[in-house]
């Protein structure tokens, strides 16, 4: 993992920093890190969305307060606001969606996406909060703000998809 270059710390404290920051590595890679950061929390969101919403929920809430501390840090190393490396947002982002969500295998998937588009696409009010809101906090509220959306949005789907279940291709279908 590439060391970010700061007067803020220690070589660990440093490297701490960078591997919260980018989720171990997976906002370095070179295409799309925001969507390989999101695909690298699917193994961490399966294992929590099996112990329910209390789980990820506490989860989301310890990446974010772990997210802002870092975000804050490796922005102020780097001298850039939101680095397209940093990547832990996307993981309390994904990790929020998810929260009212029934353990289906659909919703994995289904949490992606609409994460991801509301991600990208930066809608109102995320858009404002992506442009207003700086430092480490800032890094981390829009995602946030796009999980939550997510959340509501595949919380009212969530009936739809117990009905669909039954036609949905087979590694899609059933419980966690």
């Amino acid at each position: 993992m590439k060391e970010v270059s700061t007067n803020q710390g220690s070589v660990w404290s440093q490297r701490l920093v960078a591997g919260i920051a980018t989720f171990f590595g997976a906002g370095l890679s070179p295409q799309s890190p925001g969507t390989v950061g999101t695909l690298a929390t699917v193994p961490l969101a399966y294992l929590l969305l099996r112990y329910g919403s209390a789980a990820l929920f506490t989860a989301t809430v310890v990446v974010s307060v772990l997210g802002t501390w870092a975000a804050g840090r490796y922005c102020a190393a780097t001298g850039k606001h939101d680095n397209q490396r940093i990547v832990i947002d996307e993981v309390a982002g994904y990790l929020l969606t998810l929260c009212a969500a029934l353990p289906l295998k659909v919703n994995l998937l289904l949490a992606f996406g609409l994460f991801r588009l509301l991600d990208i696409w930066k809608p109102w009010p995320i858009r404002v909060v992506d442009r207003r809101v700086h430092g480490g906090f800032g890094v981390m509220a829009d995602d946030l703000l796009a999980g939550a959306i997510g959340a509501v949005l595949l919380y009212f789907a969530q009936p739809l998809l117990v009905k669909l279940q039954p036609v949905l291709p087979s590694f899609l279908q059933g419980n966690l």
